[in-house]
């Protein structure tokens, strides 16, 4: 009898943390921050196309687009600072896919990638969907990091990041931290940041 290979095939990942989690029905049980900011510390944006001696890591870029998030929403709560920090969580498990692959690959990816959100967002007691006005405001802060990032890391023109992601207005790149970091550092310093928000949302 021949075997069934999809009933053997693996679908979870297991964590340094000992978890198990299951990429089609991941449980928010299993989700542990210093699994994220482990594996999101070593997650190159850009595939790995950016200045410097180190890659500038999907870690890195959540703090970055948190930053921005704050300054440009300065009547933001914590929990709403947390979901612009957690905005790419999914990538510690799946990767930083592209935005040309993602359109190739189409739904199925952004099916993973939600129900791992999802999961993220029920281990932290954020809601499972955002609203629309706070998704919104952290996708802005998201195209703003981005179009730094290509402008100063990955060799975009001026012009073609603009096109891409929009022009940020009332922003300076000299007033963020876009210098690619050590992964430790980063790691660290995304589980500070996040340690920084849990205190301030249990006040």
């Amino acid at each position: 009898m021949a075997n069934d290979a999809s009933a053997q095939a693996r679908a979870w990942q297991r964590m340094l943390s000992g978890r198990r989690l299951d990429l089609l029905d991941p449980s928010p049980l299993d989700v542990e921050i210093t699994d994220i900011a482990h594996g999101l510390a070593r997650v190159a944006r850009w595939n790995g196309q950016t200045n410097g001696d180190h890659a500038f890591s999907v870690a890195q870029h959540c703090l970055l687009v948190e930053q921005i998030f704050e300054i440009a929403t300065p009547d933001a709560d914590a929990d709403c600072r947390l979901a612009a920090l957690l905005h790419d969580a999914p990538e510690y498990v799946i990767g930083d896919m592209i935005s040309p692959f993602k359109a190739v690959v189409g739904g199925g990816y952004k099916a993973v990638e939600h129900r791992l959100q999802v999961a993220v967002h029920l281990r932290f007691a954020l809601p499972p969907e955002l609203p629309e006005k706070l998704r919104k405001s952290i996708k802005r802060a998201d195209q703003i990091a981005a179009y730094f990032e290509a402008t100063r890391l990955a060799g975009f023109a001026e012009p073609e990041a603009a096109r891409f992601f929009g022009r940020p207005r009332g922003f300076s790149a000299d007033a963020l931290a876009i210098a690619p970091l050590p992964a430790r550092q980063v790691q660290k310093k995304f589980l500070e940041r996040f340690g920084a928000l849990e205190k301030s949302r249990n006040r």
